[in-house]
């Protein structure tokens, strides 16, 4: 008679790591994260594909055989979120000071 999955103890049952969506939340937080690099520059864009790619990153870490992949993801996305915030504030500086100078005569 073959052992069935009734006859195994709970502790040496196989488990499935989630629904395996996990891996592709992984790759999809480091191509955003490698995109992310492209756009932050533009804070309208490299914002949310940061804030996008580092949820997908967290995500993704389920799967322990795409953990390194959805940590580099999100490092990355990290690194594009940073750079973007600082493009942005920098802009709005830029902005008021010259906006400032314009208003006075």
């Amino acid at each position: 008679m073959e052992p069935t999955f009734s006859n195994v103890p709970a502790s040496n049952m196989p488990v499935k790591s989630g629904g395996g969506n996990e891996k592709i939340m992984a790759i999809a937080s480091l191509v955003l994260g490698v995109l992310n690099l492209c756009a932050w520059f533009l804070p309208i864009c490299g914002i949310p594909l940061a804030i996008i790619g580092i949820v997908l990153g967290f995500l993704g870490m389920k799967d322990s055989s795409q953990k390194t992949i959805a940590i580099i993801g999100m490092a990355l996305c990290g690194f594009g979120l940073l750079l973007a915030c600082g493009n942005a504030a920098y802009g709005a500086y830029v902005g008021y000071t010259q906006g400032v100078q314009g208003l006075i005569p």
